[in-house]
């Protein structure tokens, strides 16, 4: 079976909406281009890869394990700890280890680095805080200890769930099941709350998960997990739209995680459980998705692992482009970094094309020049996901299946 399957379909532009519809399909183009990591328990290997981050020599870091045997049971001396791998992919060593001392994880997830200080923050869920480390990885400090919702029923997951920065360095961490955002001074002093109300009305959340502020408007971007959407909200928090629904359709999403966003405001969506990237323009417009469901001998697709067992789908497809769900994701010069979550690896992908989709009004006198034949490339895949329910897993393929 192909990688990718690409359906084009030539269509005659005479309206404005048609030529933005073009437009925006061929703004960003994600072409595979290699992996890092490989699944298992030993030096460099990977399993529940939950966060990514590059720093600026080009290096890769993900924030590894969960503390687990390879038969699922409990062991804090494996997994818990942030991988480090070079530009060309060599692993390089691991900063951390397992226990609830300083500098230390029980489940490591979101991580990232302070574009003002330098510094790398990294989640830490069990033991309920952020853990602070400069640049070589050397631990400063822990904050917000405590400060995270604990697990809510009909939830597994729970603690920081994404890390982004504004312009002046502080830090914002997603707090999952608090659906809320917790504002910090680059040295861990809590100056601010944004949400903090489950539902589904603006501004409202079910599950945050990733969080990442525009380097261009300062808006900040959210993954609202269970709502199955994207919510933007301006610098203040006040929400300004929300764009997807539940589905695998183009444009849908079914529990989306990791979230990205680049200095044109393209926004990359891990949609984990269709095991795919999706891209929307900064008005929720969708543009492209790249990936697809992995895969069995038969061409059925491998379902997610059972939750005491060992992390991994079984049997394992790492034919590039193909997840067992989409997870942490990281954006750094033209590459997007993607967390193959049941597959312990994460996936490169070049970002191609990259440029600002022509307004309505702009469109509208690309049409009165009478441009003719545009083609579009739309493009169909998978599923994935770090923070997971298997009834909602249940719930959601049906959705799948209807949409």
């Amino acid at each position: 079976m192909g990688l990718v399957k690409n359906l084009s379909i030539g269509i005659l532009g005479t309206g404005f909406m048609v030529l933005a519809t073009a437009a925006q399909t061929k703004a960003v183009t994600l072409t595979y281009d290699r992996s890092i990591g490989s699944p298992g328990f030993g030096p460099g290997e990977l399993f529940v890869p939950q966060g990514i981050a590059v720093d600026s020599q080009g290096n890769t870091l993900i924030a590894n394990g969960r503390g687990v045997n390879p038969d699922g049971t409990p062991n804090y001396n494996l997994g818990n700890k942030i991988e480090k791998f070079s530009a060309t992919g060599q692993y390089i060593g691991a900063i951390g280890s397992g226990g609830t001392g300083p500098g230390q994880f029980d489940e490591p997830t979101t991580v990232d680095f302070n574009p003002v200080t330098g510094d790398l923050y990294a989640g830490d869920v069990y033991n309920n805080r952020i853990n602070q480390f400069d640049s070589q990885g050397n631990f400063i400090r822990s904050f917000a200890n405590g400060e995270f919702t604990p697990l809510v029923e009909g939830r597994l997951f729970f603690g920081p769930s994404g890390v982004t920065f504004d312009k002046t360095g502080n830090v914002y961490v997603g707090d999952f099941n608090g659906e809320r955002i917790l504002k910090f001074t680059p040295d861990g002093q809590q100056i601010g709350v944004i949400g903090g109300t489950v539902g589904t009305a603006p501004g409202q959340f079910q599950g945050v998960a990733g969080v990442r502020i525009s380097p261009v408007s300062g808006n900040i971007f959210v993954a609202d997990q269970y709502n199955n959407r994207v919510q933007v909200l301006d610098p203040n928090g006040n929400p300004l739209l929300a764009f997807g629904s539940a589905g695998s359709g183009p444009g849908q999403l079914l529990q989306p995680i990791g979230i990205e966003v680049d200095d044109q405001e393209n926004v990359y969506v891990a949609d984990s459980i269709n095991s795919r990237v999706q891209v929307f323009d900064k008005n929720g417009n969708f543009l492209t998705s790249f990936g697809e469901n992995a895969r069995d001998a038969s061409g059925n697709p491998v379902p997610p692992p059972a939750l005491t067992g060992p992390p991994f789908g079984n049997p394992l497809d790492l034919t590039p482009g193909r997840f067992n769900w989409t997870g942490g994701t990281s954006y750094k010069d033209g590459k997007l970094y993607v967390g193959d979550f049941f597959q312990g690896r994460v996936q490169v992908l070049n970002v191609e094309g990259r440029r600002q989709v022509p307004e309505s009004s702009s469109a509208l006198g690309l049409a009165l020049l009478g441009l003719g034949a545009v083609t579009v490339t739309l493009r169909k895949r998978g599923q994935q996901k770090p923070v997971f329910s298997l009834e909602k897993l249940t719930a959601k393929t049906v959705l799948s299946s209807d949409a």
